[in-house]
């Protein structure tokens, strides 16, 4: 269960799968930064060209522990080895995820630029790990065709709801998905999924449309905006 609403999540787009890391980092930061240039006018010297803003990135430094220590968080919780197969399954099937810092307005799409880990002083009940994530755009090219007939129109099929679906929430939130922390009730609120907990008793997990954790929910409590 996330401490004090504080929880990294880390969803897989290509199926959906939701987890989240066992052990909190002391500490996480989103770094920004801009593609400025500077170059050299005469009679002016240096001059800085502001230019666009680059990929994010967020660094995320902890441990994964052979056993449930205290400072665990996860209600899901996991042996090691499970958790860097699954990361490394990530990387290795070039999948782009949904990173979610729980109790922030932090939530993007991320690929795993980076993933080290291995053993400090020979320790084998702790892996130390570093995750890398660089913010994931997805491009978008334009094809122009010739002009052709006109193509029988179908009606459109269902939507179907999943990770980053706006949607009617009318229910009770709650801490996890298992039911844990009951809280405030949301009434016809639009909210974002934000992650899905398949075969658990509140599913799925809800923020503010533009940003901000608010809680799981039954599935039988939100439907399509």
């Amino acid at each position: 269960m996330a401490l004090n609403g504080f929880g990294i999540y880390i969803t897989d787009y290509s199926n959906n799968q939701t987890v989240e890391l066992p052990v909190n980092p002391s500490e996480v930061s989103l770094k920004l930064e801009s593609d400025d240039k500077s170059q050299t006018v005469i009679n002016l010297g240096e001059i800085s060209q502001l230019g666009y803003i680059k990929l994010s990135s967020i660094s995320i430094a902890s441990v994964f522990t052979e056993k449930r220590e205290r400072y665990v968080s996860s209600d899901d919780f996991r042996t090691p080895q499970e958790y860097i197969d699954w990361l490394k399954g990530i990387q290795e099937k070039r999948h782009h995820v949904q990173l979610v810092i729980g109790g922030t307005k932090i939530s993007l799409t991320m690929s795993i630029s980076s993933f080290e880990y291995g053993l400090k002083k020979a320790y084998t009940e702790e892996y130390a790990y570093t995750l890398d994530f660089k913010e994931y755009r997805e491009a978008k090219y334009e094809k122009i065709n010739s002009p052709s007939k006109p193509a029988i129109k179908r009606p459109a099929p269902p939507k179907k709801m999943g990770v980053g679906s706006i949607v009617i929430v009318n229910g009770q939130l709650h801490l996890n998905s298992n039911g844990r922390g009951a809280g405030q009730y949301e009434r016809n609120a639009r909210r974002k999924i934000t992650y899905l907990a398949p075969g658990h008793r509140y599913p799925v997990h809800v923020s503010l449309v533009n940003g901000g954790a608010r809680g799981w929910v039954k599935q039988s409590e939100v439907r399509l905006a």
